[in-house]
C-alpha cells in the first residue's frame, strides 16, 4: 500500500467512526416526555369540560361517555340510565406543566365527591363521580388524592376509581359546550357560569380558556 492509499484508509475511518460516534449520542438522548390521558366524571360533562378548558398545560379535553355495558351508546340511551356509563371527559395533559395530581385537586373542588349519583339537580348514575385510570401509575396517584381530598370534606368520599375500558367520545355538539353556548343556554349561566367564577376566585384555573 503506497502513502497515498493509507492515508485514504486512514480518513475513510475516520469519517465512519465519527459517524458512529454521532449515532450513539443522538440514540441515547433521553425521547420527549408524551402527553397524558385520564378520564374523569363530575356530574354533567358540559360543566368539567368548561373547567378543565381552563386548566394551564392541559392540551385537549373531549366529553363523552365510559364505565358501561353498551357499545357506542349515544345521549339518548344514557339519559335512560341504564347503560351503565356515566358522562365523562377525557383530559390530555403535559405532565411537564401539569402533574396528575394537581389535575385531580382541581377535580375535588369542580364537584362534589360526597354525593353518590348526583350533582346538584342533575341525578342518575351517568352523574356519577368517577376517576378511570390509565395504568397503575395512574391509579396510586387518584387513591392518594381521595385520602388528601377527604379532609376538605365532612362526607365521605364515594367517588369510584377504576380502570377504564373504552371512551366513547360523545356527539359533536356536546364538545365545546359552554364556550359555544354561554349565552344561549340558561344552564350555563346558572350552573356553570358561577362553578368557573368560583374556581376563578380560587385560582385554580385561568378565566379564559387555554385551549
Amino acid at each position: 500500500m503506497n502513502l497515498l492509499s493509507a492515508l485514504f484508509v486512514c480518513v475513510a475511518t475516520a469519517l465512519v467512526s465519527s459517524a458512529a460516534d454521532s449515532k450513539t449520542m443522538n440514540d441515547s438522548k433521553p425521547a420527549a416526555v408524551a402527553t397524558e390521558k385520564i378520564v374523569l366524571g363530575g356530574g354533567c360533562f358540559w360543566c368539567v369540560e368548561a373547567v378543565y378548558q381552563r386548566l394551564e398545560g392541559v392540551k385537549s379535553v373531549e366529553s363523552g361517555y365510559a364505565g358501561g355495558h353498551v357499545p357506542n351508546p349515544t345521549y339518548k340511551q344514557i339519559s335512560y340510565e341504564d347503560t351503565g356509563h356515566a358522562e365523562v371527559i377525557q383530559v390530555e395533559f403535559d405532565p411537564k406543566v401539569i402533574t396528575l395530581d394537581s389535575v385531580l385537586k382541581v377535580f375535588w373542588a369542580a364537584h362534589d365527591p360526597t354525593t353518590k349519583n348526583r350533582q346538584g339537580a342533575d341525578s342518575g348514575p351517568q352523574y356519577r363521580s368517577t376517576i378511570m385510570f390509565a395504568n397503575d401509575a395512574q391509579k396510586a396517584v387518584a387513591e392518594k388524592s381521595i385520602k388528601d381530598a377527604q379532609k376538605d370534606f365532612k362526607a365521605p368520599i364515594v367517588t369510584e376509581v377504576v380502570g377504564l375500558k373504552v371512551f366513547y367520545k360523545a356527539e359533536d355538539y356536546h364538545q365545546n359546550y359552554f364556550n359555544l353556548n354561554a349565552s344561549k343556554n340558561q344552564y350555563c349561566s346558572v350552573v356553570i357560569g358561577p362553578k368557573l367564577h368560583k374556581l376563578i376566585k380560587a385560582g385554580l384555573i385561568k378565566e379564559k380558556p387555554v385551549l
